[in-house]
């Protein structure tokens, strides 16, 4: 008989890996189809090197939130895009740095939900991708094979 807690552990990882890598996904899409504001928006709050940092963001955000959904090279991937997420939100979502009139409240709340996304993904780095991940399937054949 299996505990509660592990029959939760299948859907929670799945949904959660999709869930994460669709929020990476989908803002990666936009900077591809909204690129010259998105330049502009960094230029405005000072990000160094735009013209590097912009594609190699777009690819990031979509490469390894498609990995992650999938579950292929899970621990790295998500370490990978924590570490993305914190310089993004310092950057970004530097509410402490606004000034005068700004949307401080905005700000504030984009950077501490970025911060919990930086937790599920130090989580899912921590843990792994799961059972149902090709990470898994991967590990089994060379098991298999051995």
């Amino acid at each position: 008989m299996h505990k509660i807690t592990d029959l939760l552990e299948l859907p929670s990882l799945l949904l959660g890996r999709f869930l994460l890598g669709v929020y990476f996904i989908v803002p990666g899409v936009q900077k591809i189809t909204q690129y010259e504001f998105m330049a502009q928006y960094m230029s405005k709050h000072s990000v160094p090197f735009i013209n590097e940092l912009l594609p190699v963001t777009i690819v990031l955000q979509i490469l390894l939130g498609i990995v992650i959904i999938v579950g292929f090279k899970a621990k790295l991937s998500a370490f990978l895009l924590a570490g993305m997420t914190l310089v993004i939100s310092l950057y970004m979502h530097n509410f402490w740095n606004l000034p005068e009139g700004a949307d401080v409240r905005h700000e504030t709340q984009n950077f501490f939900k970025n911060m919990g996304v930086m937790a599920g993904l130090l989580v899912l780095s921590a843990g792994g991708a799961g059972q149902f991940s090709v990470d898994n399937w991967l590990l089994e054949r060379k098991r298999n094979l051995a």
